[in-house]
């Protein structure tokens, strides 16, 4: 069996990835609430923009992590088509919760449905991640720890989806972002201590990209998509913001005429 180490790079890649997930749950969160609160193709928009902002903060949360995976006496490369698409995977199943939780009329049962799927989903994403891996060996997993990883991720996204319906305060929004980063990084690692390697030394060159070639580009990309649309929502008025302004607006032109 290879060793496997979690953090080759020390605290830095557990700490960033940590800080990305809790990036996206804190935009997505903001996001939900402004949906919440608007109606037609802003309320729609607004809700893709959350999945967006969960979905890819979940991801680079999880492949930021693996920047810091190694094992002895293998080298590791990744699979790119099948890493774009556990990308994918993880928009499309968020979106799907946080559209059934923004338009469902019966929310409680939307929330558990949703939920579910997008836990499931994030768990799909994950576990697709780790089949984009290429290393001499074989994977091998605990199959109750994959459980358990599974488990938490159906919790973090039902937690994720009620707070979205239920916390509006900026205070609030934050603290639940840090609890749903740490709910995100525990089924990341959760998964991580599931694996095991039986590495089998070969002189063939891996096919697929290093983390640096393809990951750590990619991430980068997705990291800083996040911040730039955190500044554009802290920019964006609210829809109170936007109808105190309409008001304001008619009263000087009632004044005026």
């Amino acid at each position: 069996m290879g060793h496997l180490d979690h953090a080759a790079l020390g605290w830095l890649t557990p700490a960033l990835s940590y800080a990305m997930a809790c990036i996206g749950a804190a935009l997505g969160l903001r996001c939900t609430v402004r949906a919440l609160g608007a109606t037609g193709r802003s309320r729609r928009n607004w809700l893709i923009t959350a999945a967006s902002a969960i979905g890819t903060g979940i991801w680079t949360m999880h492949f930021v992590a693996m920047l810091g995976f190694s094992v002895s006496g293998t080298d590791i490369r990744y699979d790119v088509p099948l890493t774009i698409v556990s990308l994918l995977v993880a928009m499309a199943v968020v979106c799907a919760g946080v559209f059934a939780v923004g338009y469902s009329r019966d929310r409680t049962r939307a929330l558990f449905l949703g939920g579910l799927t997008t836990g499931l989903g994030v768990a799909s994403m994950h576990y697709l991640g780790m089949a984009a891996v290429r290393l001499h060996g074989d994977v091998i997993y605990d199959p109750a720890l994959v459980g358990v990883s599974v488990l938490i991720a159906i919790v973090a996204a039902t937690a994720a989806l009620w707070a979205a319906l239920n916390i509006k305060s900026p205070v609030a929004v934050t603290i639940a972002s840090l609890i749903m980063g740490a709910a995100v990084s525990s089924m990341h690692y959760t998964g991580m201590f599931a694996v095991s390697v039986d590495v089998t030394p070969a002189g063939e060159v891996l096919p697929g990209a290093t983390a640096m070639q393809f990951i750590f580009p990619l991430a980068v990309g997705l990291g800083s998509y996040l911040f730039l649309t955190s500044a554009f929502v802290a920019l964006s008025p609210t829809t109170g913001e936007r109808a105190a302004s309409a008001s304001a607006q008619g009263s000087v032109e009632s004044v005026a005429g």
